[in-house]
């Protein structure tokens, strides 16, 4: 089952200097709320944040009148994909685990939390640090903008499946506006660092580390049956639907239909890109079509052709020509003085086998862990846990 854009491993905590208040009351919530849903996606951003939704790179006019025309690809019959892991894996599980929109959702009381100041915000979120008034425990309070009832079950149901497993945040409560009906989402306060002001401070052995444990969480959510459009912002390290576009899969940038798991190891493959090279986002298209564009531009339009006459699609003529041609480019044109520390020949080898544009060949996320590439990590993690 593929997840909506609500749901993420985790929230996003930013660390920014943008405070509400020192403390603002329960009774103020209702106002931070409609506060909330009047802004657009595209609004002020916070001081010191980045608005990459929103931004958009300069383009040529012939650029930009291609574009327009573009239409959606085209399938052929003759070339269904299935996932090649937990393809099957919920066919012996109760409907209530799957059906979330038979979901029948426990309100807590919105009364129960104060909140504190602003953290950020996202396309379908305004994301607040909060404080549960009986025990004084922070909290993350997530009010959701108005979007269809069954998203909001669904993300629901995920989180509540998902709870427990490793890297995956805790989700303590749900609340409703009384007068309003909008939802929020109570989780639990993990202490963080920006995600954009982390990457560039890793070691070799932080960014091993940290791909590791993020592949702990996605091997889980693997078994159970969720997948999410996982990127950089939408993760955490306790140090602390389609999601953005510079993480998107080649097989949503063609409109191939039949995507399964193998669409979050693309979305590791740019971030663990952008972290070993420090180019981050590592492919930096302006909007879908040129996002596939500077996909092209490094693994190679031949390559691209091949994969879309595997599963018979053809693109549209104008996006076609929108790509062009372009050779396929080593990875070692990447590497550079700043970076050589992290981009060791394993890295690379991983980073290769993860940019694959056949969803098909890139690595499971067991395979992933397996990989010669976390052997430090592995060592590490089994000699804390022999007994001694």
């Amino acid at each position: 089952m593929a997840l909506g854009p609500l749901c993420s491993i985790s929230y996003r905590l930013l660390h920014l200097s943008h405070p509400l208040s020192p403390s603002i009351s329960s009774s103020s919530f209702s106002f931070l709320r409609r506060a909330a849903l009047r802004r657009i996606t595209c609004g002020p951003p916070l001081a010191g944040a980045e608005s990459p939704t929103c931004a958009r790179t300069a383009i040529g006019p012939q650029t930009e009148t291609l574009a327009h025309k573009i239409g959606k690809s085209i399938r052929r019959p003759g070339a269904a994909s299935k996932a090649r892991t937990y393809a099957d894996v919920n066919v012996h599980r109760p409907n209530e685990y799957w059906d979330y929109e038979s979901l029948t959702v426990q309100w807590g009381e919105q009364d129960d939390y104060e909140v504190v100041r602003k953290v950020g915000r996202g396309k379908y979120s305004e994301v607040f640090e909060g404080v549960h008034c009986t025990n004084n425990e922070k909290c993350i309070i997530k009010i959701l903008k108005p979007v269809k009832k069954k998203k909001i079950k669904r993300e629901i149901k995920i989180l509540q499946n998902l709870c427990g497993g490793p890297n995956i945040v805790k989700l303590l409560d749900i609340v409703r506006d009384q007068q309003s009906k909008t939802p929020s989402l109570i989780f639990e306060h993990v202490n963080n660092t920006d995600f954009k002001v982390l990457y560039p401070t890793l070691t070799d052995y932080d960014v091993r580390y940290y791909i590791y444990e993020l592949l702990k969480a996605r091997k889980d959510m693997f078994y159970l049956d969720w997948q999410d459009r996982l990127k950089g912002t939408n993760t955490i390290v306790n140090l602390r639907g389609k999601g953005k576009g510079y993480f998107k899969g080649p097989e949503l940038l063609v409109d191939l239909q039949d995507y399964d798991y193998s669409l979050d190891m693309w979305s590791l493959g740019c971030m663990f890109a952008g972290m070993i090279f420090r180019k981050e986002p590592f492919f930096y298209g302006h909007d879908n079509y040129d996002q596939l564009v500077k996909i092209a531009k490094v693994l190679g339009t031949d390559e691209l052709n091949a994969y879309l006459n595997k599963y018979r699609l053809e693109l549209d003529p104008h996006l076609e020509a929108l790509v062009g041609r372009h050779s396929r480019k080593p990875w070692s044109k990447f590497i550079n003085v700043d970076n050589q520390h992290l981009a060791v020949p394993e890295a690379v080898d991983f980073v290769d086998k993860l940019l694959q544009y056949d969803h098909q060949e890139r690595l499971t996320a067991k395979e992933a862990m397996a990989h010669p590439y976390f052997h430090p990590v592995r060592s590490a993690e089994s000699s804390r846990t022999r007994p001694q």
